[in-house]
């Protein structure tokens, strides 16, 4: 769970300073449901967006998955179209999913 709370807690957020048009260019709310270490929202609707642990908004897509798969995914971001097929990684809104991979990457 260590990494996953990193990618939330530092990761997502220092990239989100780093680059402060990308929550314009993605303007979506996203909800990471991942059993085994809890939820985050991430809104990239405001400003430069903001990374809340919690269910905090309405999302336009929620992404779901186990602990192991979640980091599986963030160590191998290619790995997220077989694990979507093979049901290892749901998504409401296959468009926003998509433009995660700005994000994630």
């Amino acid at each position: 769970m260590t990494e996953t709370t990193d990618f939330f807690q530092n990761y997502l957020p220092n990239k989100l300073t780093q680059n402060p048009g990308l929550a314009g260019e993605i303007n979506a709310v996203y909800l990471f449901d991942i059993d085994g270490a809890g939820q985050w929202t991430v809104d990239l609707t405001e400003g430069s967006g903001a990374v809340i642990e919690g269910a905090t908004k309405e999302a336009g897509c929620v992404v779901s998955a186990s602990l192991a798969n979640f980091e599986k995914l963030m160590t191998s971001p290619a790995s997220a179209a077989m694990m979507f097929m093979t049901g290892q990684l749901k998504v409401t809104n296959v468009s926003l999913a998509m433009a995660l991979q700005k994000l994630i990457s």
